[in-house]
Parts: C-alpha cells; structure tokens; sequence
C-alpha cells in the first residue's frame, strides 16, 4: 500500500513531531553510531537502514562507524567512554547484555554505563548447514551430531551473541559435544559455512535468507513459535521435536551513560516515526525482521527481562568467561 509521503509527515508533526526536531545547532551536528561488529551482518544492515532514516527525521547525518571484535565489546567500550552529548550512539544486538557472561575482562559495565533508547527490529534464527558437509534433515544431522561430534562444527558470529546461546542450548537438549567456532561478527562465520570450513551455524534469519533460497545454504528449522513466511517449507524447531529452543534475536540503540532525558526521548520519538515508514518496514520484513514500537522506559524495562533469562540460559548451558 503506497502513503502519500506528504500526509506522512503531517501526521507525525500532529503527534507531536516537534519533540522529534532538534535545535538548528544539532540539525547541523553529524552523529556517529557506532556498530560493533563487521560490515555485512544483520547489526550492521540493519543500524545503517536506521542510521538513513534518522538522518532525514532528526535533520542530522548520522555516520555509521565499525568497530568490531572481542564479542563486539570494543565499539561497546568506546561509546561508553563518550561524551553524552547526543553525538555518539550504539547499535547492537542482545550480545550487548552478554559481555560479562562471557569475557573475564570488560572495561564498562553492560547495563549501568549505558542510556536505553529503543529497539529496532526483532528476528528469529535460524539452524543452518553447508549442503555439502550435513545430512539432508534434521533428524540425520541430530544423529549425526551424536554419532560424530567430531566431523562437525557450529560457526559462531561472537562470544554471547544470541547464536552462541542458541548452539549451546541445542547442543546440550541433543546432547551432542560439536566444537563452536567464534568468528569477528554474523557476515565471516556465513562465508566459512557456504566454503565449507565450518558445517553448521544458528544465524540470524535476515543474514542466511539469500543463501537458503540461492539453494547455497540449508535450512533445518526455525527457532522461534512459528513458521516465518520468507521460508514457509523450513519447520520450527517445535515442530522437529525440540520445543523450548526458541531464540528471537534483537537489536536496539543505545547512548552512553548520562544521555539527557529530553535527548534520549527525541532520538526514540524518531525511532517509532522511522519504523512506520513503509520502506523501511518492507526493507526489515525482507531481512526477516519486524520493527519494534516500545518508549524509552519500555525498552530499559526489557533490557532488565533479558538480563535475567540470559543469566539462567548462560548457567544452564554451561558458559564460562573466556
């Protein structure tokens, strides 16, 4: 459905675009978001769709930087040593509550040293495996797996990232001991999977789609309640017998500690206006992702949520700080 773009805006200037615009001084600013991980992967796609979007919204130009490595903890460490006068920004996914989890060193605090600002978008993962190198279901790759831990390997974007919890938890439900392989972000551990170097990996929806239906990818279940349309045929891992895996990876924004309230409130005001927009909901859909529309406190609120369930899955799966 097409929307007049000029009706658009005067909506959003009727519910209150005012609190969206900032002072000429900030129009004129550029805005770093930093993404945390490499260029390719679903964090950084879709940080740069927003990054477009807020641009236009708050009259800025935002300029997308990555700065990857160490579980995505350097771009992390460097916008929590910012400034926080509306100029630098992060994007990431949940591995961003995960840092503490899985590295005995981190020089920020995840939570306390940052200012929640919004969720972008959610997205469900999805078990995927070279062609060449798995069984051609997921009933012969479990039995594989157990027969031969050895032959097979799971690609792993960083240490704590949603895959991470995810491989660890189906790994220990089939009781399977296969090595995780940790790569510098989503994009490198796809490209050793489709060259056959590592043979499995549980990847974000949006990162794997082309490559399942290019036919260069295989897809063994969705990890989420429900068939995803993009792949109707793939079953959910209910379906294959493992119900309880379900992994919904997610992406948000944040500022650093100390982000005035009013600041804050802009930016996630031109969040909610950027996820309405019919591009950008078309561009998320077609990466396997749904935008999100929660305020700033919602968004803290569950942060705090997934604190918690992560905390249990890290205990129950047996991860230790590397």
């Amino acid at each position: 459905m097409m929307i007049d773009r000029r009706r658009l805006s005067l909506g959003i200037a009727a519910a209150g675009f005012s609190a969206i615009a900032p002072p000429l001084a900030a129009q004129q600013r550029v805005v770093r978001l930093i993404v945390p991980a490499a260029p390719g992967g679903a964090i950084d796609v879709i940080g740069r769709l927003y990054a477009q979007h807020l641009s236009g919204l708050l009259g800025q130009s935002w300029v997308v930087e990555n700065k990857s490595g160490a579980s995505n903890t350097l771009g992390a460490a460097e916008v929590a040593r910012a400034a926080p006068d509306g100029s630098t920004f992060l994007t990431n996914a949940d591995i961003q509550i995960m840092a503490r989890h899985v590295m005995r060193s981190v020089s920020y605090d995840p939570i306390a040293d940052f200012t929640p600002i919004s969720r972008f978008a959610t997205s469900p993962m999805l078990l995927i495996g070279n062609p060449r190198e798995t069984p051609d279901t997921l009933a012969k790759l479990i039995d594989a797996l157990k027969a031969q831990p050895d032959r097979f390997s799971f690609a792993n974007s960083a240490l704590g990232s949603m895959g991470h919890l995810a491989t660890e938890s189906f790994k220990r439900r089939i009781d399977a001991k296969a090595l995780i392989v940790n790569y510098r972000g989503t994009a490198p551990a796809i490209n050793d999977v489709l060259g056959g170097q590592v043979a499995l990996m549980i990847a974000p929806l949006g990162s794997a789609l082309s490559h399942v239906n290019a036919g260069t990818l295989r897809a063994f279940a969705v990890m989420s309640p429900q068939r995803t349309a993009l792949l109707p045929d793939v079953p959910t891992i209910d379906e294959a017998g493992l119900p309880g895996l379900d992994f919904m990876l997610w992406y948000g924004l944040w500022g650093p500690k100390g982000l005035a309230p009013e600041t804050a409130g802009r930016v996630n005001a031109a969040v909610q206006a950027a996820s309405r927009e019919p591009a950008l909901v078309e561009r998320l859909v077609a990466l396997g992702a749904e935008p999100v529309m929660e305020g700033a406190a919602s968004f803290a609120r569950f942060v705090d949520e997934e604190v918690q369930r992560a905390a249990r899955i890290v205990q129950e799966a047996g991860i230790h700080p590397e």
